[in-house]
């Protein structure tokens, strides 16, 4: 049974940072592509940052700078390391693998405001 469990999201101030994480099972989590979304209110789920098995890494335009997406094989998770946040970044942040069919996580909320 896949799982994705994220943590680390909360309420940060303008400028502030945080690292969210993603800990998978289910999977042999290092031959995968992963993927970090997120969903703002009233807003569609986009793409923030995936990373391929050889840690190649890609970004959406309005993160790039900003987030680093990073991997640890051995303790099969997944990071997202948010610098420099802003308002418009508050969202619930997803964790994404393509296991025959897409998997979730549960979400953490990500909130930058002051």
């Amino acid at each position: 049974q896949v799982q994705l469990v994220e943590s680390g999201g909360g309420l940060v101030q303008p400028g502030g940072s945080l690292r969210l994480s993603c800990a998978v099972s289910g999977i042999t989590f290092s031959i995968y592509v992963m993927g970090w979304y997120r969903q703002a209110p009233g807003k569609q789920r986009e793409l923030v940052a995936t990373i391929t098995s050889g840690s190649r890494t890609n970004y959406a335009d309005s993160v790039k700078g900003r987030f680093t997406i990073s991997r640890d094989n051995a303790k099969n998770t997944m990071y997202l390391q948010m610098n420099s946040l802003k308002p418009e970044d508050t969202a619930v942040y997803y964790c994404n693998v393509n296991h025959l069919r897409q998997y979730w996580g549960q979400g953490t909320q990500v909130t930058v405001s002051s």
